[in-house]
């Protein structure tokens, strides 16, 4: 998989203090304002669209169907809370501007495993509210064809099919909306109007508490794992039993109970498994699932011991008890100021939990 960060970009995420996504880049908002004339660069035609191996909500499109259109190409990877953090925007502009020729396309190139299953796509889709089309690029044929490396990304096309604007990771998204309107403007469009689209957000799609935030993210796969901090380090593709240490440092991690810890997912061999991870965020999420389709696995968040309370995420409730009953990113933690290192703890109620990666808000 490509995973390819230039320093620059990386550098814009760490000073903004985003947690950078293996291929994604996470910045706050900057306001922007332009009008008509602004001249725009031409970044290229736009790449062939036919390696896609499925499409949803849609017929396969292609450029060339597609001129006379301003097209928005949204490259996500449906567990990634960098992308989910942009969807309501996407959203936003696809309902408001669908009636003035944009055409909104959600391009799915899976980071895990389970992300190429077609029923979890399906499924995750329709939870999300994406009505529009959905290419899927189980192969990175798209993903290769505009030589893209980040989740998310945004490119912006014009009606004669020339890509005028590109935006890798959060924010920008009033800069991107006026690009939006500019294009659809000069493709002779009217009745847009000076308004940006209403933004509803809710849960996980909630923008990053970027002052505070001092958590990354954290993988639980031998394959990118770091600071675990379980006596004894990673016993990877075997079953092992695990402890976890009386003190861990901020932003370590480590398992207790029986686990088997594979390349890309951790898996809990026994009930009562636990993950404990000492953090500083706003936001706790957990990209995990039952290791079994079709299975379901309780479980049990604390925090500095306690339960969450006023502090549980949108998955658990205040004592904080939850079911994981699909492979997805789950809310567990959304604490009130203020905002301090914290120890995170889950406990899987049922053996079967798969683990994959941890990311904060």
């Amino acid at each position: 998989m490509k995973a390819i960060q230039p320093l620059l970009l990386a550098a814009l995420a760490t000073a903004a203090g985003g947690a950078i996504h293996t291929s994604s880049v996470s910045t706050p908002a900057m306001h922007f304002t332009t009008h008509s004339s602004t001249p725009l660069p031409d970044e290229g035609a736009f790449p062939s669209l036919t390696g896609a191996t499925l499409w949803l909500n849609s017929q396969p499109l292609t450029p060339a169907a597609l001129r006379g259109k301003v097209v928005l190409i949204d490259f996500s990877t449906y567990t990634c809370i960098n992308w989910l953090r942009t969807l309501s925007h996407v959203r936003a502009w696809a309902e408001k501007y669908k009636d003035h020729g944009l055409v909104v396309i959600n391009v799915q190139t899976p980071e895990f495993e389970f992300e190429k299953n077609i029923d979890n796509v399906r499924l995750a889709s329709k939870q999300m509210g994406l009505v529009y089309p959905t290419a899927i690029d189980n192969d990175y044929a798209i993903w290769n064809a505009f030589d893209n490396h980040y989740w998310p990304a945004l490119y912006i096309v014009d009606a004669k099919g020339r890509i005028r604007h590109h935006q890798f990771g959060e924010g920008d998204y009033e800069k991107s909306e006026t690009i939006i309107k500019q294009l659809l403007t000069e493709a002779g469009q009217s009745g847009i109007g000076p308004e940006l689209a209403p933004v509803h957000e809710s849960g996980a799609e909630v923008g990053a508490d970027w002052s505070t935030l001092k958590s990354g993210e954290t993988y639980v796969g031998s394959a990118r794992a770091e600071k675990f901090s379980s006596p004894g380090g990673l016993a990877s593709s075997k079953s092992h039993v695990y402890a976890a240490p009386a003190k861990l440092d901020l932003n370590h991690w480590a398992l207790a109970g029986d686990w088997t810890v594979g390349k890309q997912g951790t898996v809990s061999n026994k009930a009562n498994g636990r993950i404990v991870f000492r953090f500083h965020a706003r936001d706790v999420h957990l990209v995990m699932g039952p290791a079994e389709k079709g299975a379901s696995v309780r479980f049990r968040v604390r925090i500095d011991g306690a339960p969450p309370g006023a502090a549980h995420g949108s998955d658990v409730d205040a004592q904080g008890n939850g079911t994981a009953t699909e492979q997805r990113l789950y809310q567990l933690i959304r604490q009130p100021s203020p905002i301090a290192d914290r120890l995170f703890e889950i406990e899987f109620l049922d053996p079967g939990a798969e683990a994959f990666v941890f990311t904060f808000g």
